[in-house]
């Protein structure tokens, strides 16, 4: 092979690597840098993510208060039932 040759392999390779970058590293953690609208996209739902509250219903009250009840029923042991 002559060097042209080598070097359009070389620069194929480069290519396949950066378009599927992103593929790879984006299921390890890692996160790539990420440029424009992404970006700013990314940025914009941390931010609305962050001011997040955590709201307590009536049915988080009913699902607890029906956990206690249950808790205080009397069992019957295996031996009490003969």
């Amino acid at each position: 092979m002559s060097w042209p040759y080598l070097v359009l392999l070389a620069l194929a390779f480069v290519l396949l690597v950066g378009a599927e970058w992103r593929r790879v590293a984006g299921g390890r953690g890692f996160k790539p840098l990420s440029l424009g609208a992404e970006a700013r996209s990314a940025r914009a739902r941390q931010k609305r993510k962050a001011n997040l509250k955590l709201v307590r219903t009536e049915s988080d009250d009913f699902a607890a208060s029906v956990e206690r009840d249950l808790a205080e029923l009397p069992t019957i042991e295996e031996k009490d039932r003969r």
